[in-house]
Parts: C-alpha cells; sequence; structure tokens
C-alpha cells in the first residue's frame, strides 16, 4: 500500500505539553504542574443554565455563527471590558473553543507562502496551524530581559515582502507576559507601514494583573485589522465547554464562518446556552478567581526567589516561567529528571519555541495546598542539583 499520509502533517512534532501530561497519568502520586485547566468549577449560575436548556430540550443546531443572543452578549462585553465596538450578527463567530479560531482565522487569511510573524515562547498551535494553513512561520523570539514583551524593532527585523499575519498573544502562554498600551502603540506604525493583518489571541484577558487589559484592535486604525480571538476556558473556568468567539471585520468573520459551516456546523448549543449567563451574570467569579491566581502567583514568585529560581514577574496568566540556566543542563533533561526524582511534572521551556529553552512552564491553576506539596518537592530537586548529586536518569 502506499503511504497515504500529508507531508504536511508528518512535518509537524507533537505538543512538549502532553508528554509529561500523559507520563503523570501513569505514575501514582505524582503532581503535575503542566495543565493550563483551571481548579475551579464552572460557576454554579453557569451550570445551572446548561442544566436548564437541557431540560428544556434546547438541543439542536445553531447558526453557523452562533445563538444570536449569545452573539449580542459578546458584543456588550467587548464593549463593556474592552472599549470595542462589533455588530453582533455579523462581526461575531461563536466557535469550538478558542483554538478553533485560530484555525480558522489562519486558514482565512494565509495564502501559499505568505509568512506569519510569531513571537516565541507562545502557544504551541500557532505553528502548525500556520503550516497547515499553507504559509511559513517566521519567529521572533523574545527575551526575559524585556519581560518577553514584542518590540516594534524586533518586529521590523523580521519582516519581509512575503510578511502578511501578525500573530499576539498577550497575556502570554507560557511567559505570563503581558503587552501595556504603550507597547502596543509603539507597534503600530510597524504593522501599519507594512500592511499587516493581526490576530490577537487574548483568551487570558481577565487574567491581568496589572491594570485593565489592553486589545490592540483598540487602538486608532487597528480594529479593520485585528481578529481578537477570546472564549470562556480560561475566564469562565469552561474548559470542557469547548467555547470560543472571534471578532473582527465583516470581510474576514464572513470567510471564518463559511470555513466553519463546513468544518464544524456549530459550537456545542448546550455551551451556547450557558455561556450567555456567564457573560451577564459572572463577573463576580471571575473577579474572585483572579485574586486566587494573583495570590498563587506571589506565593510562587516569593518561594522561587527564595530557592534562588531566578524568574521575572509574570503579570498576567496563569503561569510562572523560571530559567534553569544556572544548573547547565536543558530544559527537557530538567523536566524529566524532576519528574523522575520528585513525581513531579512540568513543562520544558523549549516546549514553546527555540526562545524557551533554559526555561520551564509552571501553571498555578492549582490549589495552594497543592503547590505548597510541588513547592517542597521542586525545592529537594533544586537542592540536589545545587550540590551535584546524582539524579535518577
Amino acid at each position: 500500500m502506499k503511504d497515504f499520509l500529508s507531508d504536511k502533517i508528518r512535518s509537524l512534532q507533537p505538543s512538549g505539553i502532553r508528554k509529561f501530561f500523559d507520563a503523570v497519568s501513569e505514575m501514582p502520586d505524582a503532581i503535575s504542574l503542566g495543565v493550563g485547566e483551571p481548579d475551579f468549577e464552572t460557576p454554579w449560575k453557569i451550570r445551572e443554565e446548561g442544566i436548564y436548556s437541557l431540560e428544556k430540550g434546547k438541543t439542536f443546531y445553531t447558526s453557523n455563527s452562533g445563538l444570536p443572543e449569545l452573539r449580542r452578549e459578546i458584543s456588550v462585553y467587548m464593549n463593556r471590558k474592552y472599549d470595542l465596538d462589533y455588530e453582533p450578527l455579523k462581526e461575531v463567530i461563536v466557535t469550538v473553543g478558542g483554538s478553533e479560531a485560530i484555525d480558522v482565522a489562519l486558514r482565512c487569511l494565509v495564502n501559499p507562502g505568505d509568512e506569519v510573524i510569531i513571537p516565541q515562547p507562545s502557544f504551541v498551535s500557532y505553528g502548525p496551524c500556520t503550516v497547515m494553513a499553507g504559509g511559513e512561520p517566521v519567529y521572533i523570539d523574545l527575551r526575559s530581559e524585556n519581560e518577553f514583551r514584542l518590540t516594534a524593532e524586533e518586529l521590523e527585523a523580521v519582516i519581509t515582502p512575503r510578511s502578511k499575519v501578525l500573530v499576539l498573544s498577550f497575556p502570554n502562554n507560557p511567559t505570563g507576559a503581558i503587552m501595556e498600551k504603550k507597547d502596543l502603540e509603539a507597534l503600530v506604525p510597524v504593522i501599519e507601514k507594512h500592511d499587516l493583518v493581526v490576530i490577537s489571541d487574548e483568551i487570558y484577558a481577565e487574567l491581568t494583573y496589572s491594570g485593565k487589559h489592553v486589545s490592540i484592535a483598540s487602538l486608532p486604525g487597528m480594529r479593520d485589522r485585528t481578529v481578537v480571538i477570546n472564549g470562556f476556558s480560561k475566564a469562565f473556568a469552561m474548559t470542557g465547554w469547548r467555547l470560543g468567539y472571534a471578532c473582527g471585520p465583516e470581510n474576514i468573520i464572513s470567510q471564518m464562518t463559511k470555513l466553519h459551516q463546513y468544518a464544524i456546523m456549530c459550537a456545542p448549543t448546550l455551551s451556547q446556552y450557558a455561556a450567555v449567563e456567564a457573560l451577564r451574570g459572572a463577573d463576580a467569579d471571575v473577579e474572585k478567581m483572579a485574586e486566587a491566581y494573583n495570590q498563587r502567583r506571589r506565593y510562587l514568585l516569593s518561594e522561587f526567589h527564595d530557592m534562588g529560581l531566578e524568574c521575572f514577574e509574570p503579570m498576567g496568566a496563569f503561569y510562572i516561567f523560571p530559567s534553569i540556566k544556572k544548573f547547565g543542563i536543558s530544559s527537557e533533561e530538567f523536566a524529566e529528571k524532576l519528574l523522575a526524582d520528585q513525581k513531579l511534572a512540568v513543562v520544558p521551556g523549549n516546549a514553546f519555541g527555540d526562545s524557551g529553552e533554559g526555561y520551564l512552564r509552571i501553571s498555578y491553576a492549582y490549589s495552594i495546598d497543592a503547590l505548597k506539596e510541588a513547592v517542597g518537592r521542586l525545592r529537594k530537586f533544586v537542592e540536589k542539583l545545587s550540590n551535584h548529586r546524582s539524579i535518577a536518569p
């Protein structure tokens, strides 16, 4: 038989996150700080609305773009939170998580050979989705000394005549970095000069611990060249509900809807009804969860400083990105030995791009008790490395 597989799919590497997640599932008494999933249950009022929709038999397809009622609430929410105005029935699409929105946006914007600029470290799907869309990823290595923010100079340096899309993901996974308004404003002249379109992944927008999140789409001249992606998984603790959305100019959203129509039909109906309630009545729940994440963030920063792990202060999302360069081993080796020696799983930084080498991604979407136990194990391991003791392979 022939080899029927696509060369493109063969060229993609599996996610570096899943390797350690799968290992932990088979290891008794192991602790994982590797998964970016809130430990909170979905707020009851949201779950209750989902239950009610089932009881009322609301189990049919919605329109391809999503429930009109939900799209209207998304439009209201985006205006209330981020000063963005979108026509709900023409400029908003409801997707199966933010991940589908990323994939569909790239496939609708990219022609073969177009370059997609991706600052790294970054979420693992941008590069593979670009390749599957026929584009060419162009990576910018962000620096810890600049708090992993993108500068206009770094952007200008990689632009070529084939550059078309800039992916921004702030607050950032895996670093926890943010871009403040002044940082975004500095990018706008470069974006306009080279006529780029922006995909702004703002899934962690509600988890910003320094001031209010600013969307690049809210800056003058940027609304009509930006697709804003967001969703319910992180802020509302709704990962399993699989619901996201994209907002942008009608000419782009209409084409995204067409592709979504053929590939997906519509996002889960039950989840859409629950999401209406999330947007209308869960602000206090989101704030409470954000306060808890902030407490955990400060705890880990203090503990890492105490054990001598260098780490810039992340001001968004629920990840921290300590440096382990001083130990003279790779991120992968550190993570593998930590798992074997202390049954503690973290994600090596190079899973998020070459510039992540020498770092670890540690999620604090876990209880304080779990974090305390994990810190104790990490401290023992760091002490062993510092004393040059042998560590099990």
